[in-house]
């Protein structure tokens, strides 16, 4: 199982703030997104964890901007988990733009610190091994 996921997207209207580009709320969803569908594609959807009767909560997000994505603009966000505590996990992401030379712009790099929750007490629980199997570490 590959230890990197890409995520392509193209940057929407809704996505763009006063400043006419991407906002920071539209950076936070394609973290989201791409955490979701890197999940996904190792076996662990959303309906997969509410079976397990768990979740990922998010503790804190990180992201340091380097240039900004404009409307139309065509996306890649690369993420990884970079590491498994006991009830934690560091995900990181880069955000590219495809240019027309057929080069990558690196964007924005970002983390997000999840911790594992038990869906019916509400608190963190330690992850459980499945889970932690089905991913890759990539540090």
């Amino acid at each position: 199982m590959p230890s990197l996921f890409d995520h392509s997207l193209t940057v929407d209207a809704d996505s763009i703030d006063v400043n006419r580009h991407a906002s920071n709320i539209a950076y936070i969803r394609w973290m989201q997104d791409a955490a979701v569908a890197h999940s996904a594609a190792v076996g662990w959807s959303g309906e997969d964890y509410l079976h397990e009767g768990v979740g990922w909560f998010v503790r804190s997000h990180q992201i340091t901007y380097l240039a900004p994505a404009n409307e139309g603009n065509e996306l890649v966000v690369r993420t990884w988990v970079d590491n498994f505590r006991a009830f934690r996990s560091l995900r990181k992401y880069e955000f590219y733009r495809a240019e027309p030379s057929g080069e990558q712009t690196l964007l924005a790099m970002a983390e997000t610190d999840w911790v594992f929750v038990n869906l019916a007490t509400g608190k963190p629980q330690k992850i459980a091994p499945n889970v932690l199997n089905a991913f890759s570490i990539n540090q």
